[in-house]
């Protein structure tokens, strides 16, 4: 069957994001970027609104990456979308890049934050939906988090605010790929259930294949019903690439040359 546009999107996001981290020569997190590309493809492509050319556009809808260290799907996308060159792709994690390992605020860039601490980016995006509501403004606020940062006691405090404020204007997407920096999640602490969980603290839910684009699309359709909503996208690890997938070694390591033509021939070839 032949790919759809945004399914040969998110190939050559996944490309792009194995040349970024092949050309800078050290340890970067594979994994978790693999896994989070098409539910960021998704969203930049068909549902936000935004401007490469005037990025500090008032009327832009804003997102914040909370799972800062995935940063290399992120850039990937941005590319994609013409916030970021080829060329500045290409300093990677390198001396006096403007690229580091964890997104640093630059609007030219289409980067709204800077994001390394886990639960940080989500408080913040709380914070942004409460702000347009008080000005009656119409832009919405997309948050990505993972499972592995849900651990962290600052997204739930966030989650009980975005639902006591009825904070509609904010959806919360979650990359649940089920495993995290020491392992699986379900040894350390389970993100099973998550939906339920979700929903207890307020939230309109819902749960789709995080790699079916499709599927994606129609979950940011659905009606928040006067609730802040969260996507759940169950995910793979190291999506796309057999020897990186539900591999934790992948969740920081470095690309070689080789891997990374074994990596690329998987994918289909240069980008």
């Amino acid at each position: 069957m032949e790919k759809s546009y945004l399914e040969e999107t998110v190939v050559n996001v996944k490309k792009r994001i194995l040349y970024m981290s092949n050309a800078c020569g050290q340890r970067t997190h594979l994994g978790g970027s693999l896994s989070m590309a098409e539910l960021l493809t998704v969203l930049y492509k068909e549902v936000m609104h935004y401007d490469p050319k005037n990025p500090s556009w008032e009327g832009r809808d804003r997102f914040i990456l909370s799972k800062g260290h995935c940063v290399l799907a992120y850039y990937a996308v941005l590319a994609e979308c013409g916030f970021i060159g080829e060329k500045d792709l290409a300093t990677f994690q390198q001396d006096g890049t403007l690229l580091g390992a964890h997104p640093i605020m630059n609007m030219e860039f289409g980067i709204e934050s800077s994001n390394g601490s886990l639960g940080q980016g989500i408080s913040m995006a709380v914070g942004l939906a409460k702000a347009a509501k008080i000005k009656r403004e119409s832009h919405r606020i997309y948050v990505l988090i993972g499972n592995g940062e849900s651990n962290e006691g600052a997204v739930w405090e966030a989650a009980m605010l975005a639902a006591q404020w009825k904070l509609d204007n904010l959806t919360v997407i979650m990359d649940n790929n089920h495993m995290q920096s020491d392992g699986d999640s379900q040894n350390i602490i389970s993100s099973n259930e998550m939906q339920e969980k979700w929903k207890s603290f307020g939230f309109q839910t819902v749960e789709v294949d995080g790699h079916n684009v499709g599927a994606i699309c129609d979950a940011f359709r659905i009606d928040p019903q006067e609730k802040p909503k969260i996507i759940i996208g169950n995910t793979v690890k190291g999506h796309g690439i057999s020897f990186m997938e539900n591999n934790n070694e992948w969740h920081h390591n470095r690309m070689t040359d080789k891997l990374y033509a074994e990596a690329l021939k998987e994918l289909g070839g240069e980008l």
